[in-house]
């Protein structure tokens, strides 16, 4: 078994989730099949959203699009998907959890445990020297869009994924996993209801268009374009920051920063580096909903992690005493 520790280069791995070490082989050789379920799901959105949503256009449905998907994204992918279920670096009362995965349900990208599962395998996979250019976004831009969005990757000898017992048990879970796609149904009713046709293409379908196209989107970037503070010493792939980006991911597109400190709540971790995701958890710790929120300096070194000769790498590196040349500067945020 592995973790966080062990195995080095590490991109960070979920507290209490576990990867069956199986070496480089196991996620370098596999073939990339079409997905009837993955592919019609996001046409038929991408469909419903252009065509309906231009013939229906009005300025309140384009707001409802708007907000719902800065809901969606915030709260639901930023801080419940990613900062909560897959790394587990807050914690938070049982309902505040569980509101945040629904959320999280909301993007339209897969169940929480497919969710989880499959960040799991692209962890393992890129912390090695080799993976599959599936798992690494390393196959061209238009090229990857088409296996991200329409197709899977179906490994010759995947290796196991071992969910904590308590996330993979848990019944809200299993239930959004088996509806993940039925969770959009209410909401197009009460759109209907509320707004008709117009608010449903705006609401529902664009909002999923946006969230699905644009994960994988700033996924691509976030693996092969941007700067970097770090270089995770022998890893297949490093992570980049898209700084231009900040505000429309909520954060998440500080991906270099994640991989250097991937169990950390704080993504943008210096001065002009915007972290909406991080500002709600600030706030929601001031009002002690939110506990044992885990920063950089929390974690425990990594020899793989390489400060690169910058001033904001080496600020970072100062402030978290990892054996590199002082430099003086002022404290991040």
């Amino acid at each position: 078994m592995i973790n966080d520790n062990t195995l080095a280069p590490a991109t960070g791995h979920v507290e209490g989730h576990r990867v069956q070490a199986a070496g480089i082989a196991a996620v370098c050789h596999g073939d990339v099949r079409y997905s009837p379920a993955r592919s019609i799901w996001f046409t038929m959105m991408l469909i419903a959203a252009v065509v309906g949503g231009f013939a229906t256009a009005t300025p309140s449905a384009v707001a409802l699009f708007g907000i719902g998907t800065a809901i969606v994204l915030l709260f639901g992918h930023s801080l419940g998907s990613h900062r909560k279920l897959i790394h587990n670096s807050y914690q938070c009362p049982r309902w505040l959890a569980y509101l945040f995965v629904y959320c999280g349900t909301l993007v339209g990208l897969s169940g929480p445990l497919s969710l989880l599962r499959q960040h799991e395998l692209r962890d393992y996979a890129q912390r090695l020297p080799r993976c599959h250019d599936y798992l690494r976004h390393g196959c061209g831009f238009w090229r990857d869009a088409w296996w991200q969005l329409h197709c899977d990757l179906q490994l010759d000898a995947p290796p196991e994924i071992h969910i904590e017992a308590a996330v993979a048990n848990d019944k809200f879970y299993r239930f959004l996993e088996r509806t993940w796609m039925l969770q959009q149904l209410p909401w197009a009713l009460v759109f209907y209801v509320w707004g008709g046709w117009s608010f449903v293409f705006w609401g529902v379908c664009a909002r999923v268009t946006a969230g699905v196209f644009g994960h994988w989107l700033i996924g691509y970037f976030a693996h092969n374009h941007g700067e970097m503070h770090y270089r995770v010493s022998g890893a297949a792939v490093q992570g980049r920051n898209i700084r231009w980006t900040s505000l429309l991911t909520m954060g998440e597109c500080w991906h270099n920063n994640h991989h250097a400190y991937p169990g950390s709540a704080k993504l943008g971790l210096f001065d002009g580096e915007w972290d909406p995701g991080w500002w709600v958890l600030a706030a929601l710790r001031s009002v002690g909903l939110v506990w044992d929120v885990r920063l950089p300096e929390d974690l425990p070194p990594r020899a793989e992690l390489m400060p690169l000769e910058s001033p904001v790498g080496l600020q970072v590196g100062n402030r978290l005493g990892r054996r590199m040349p002082p430099l003086p500067m002022s404290e991040p945020r």
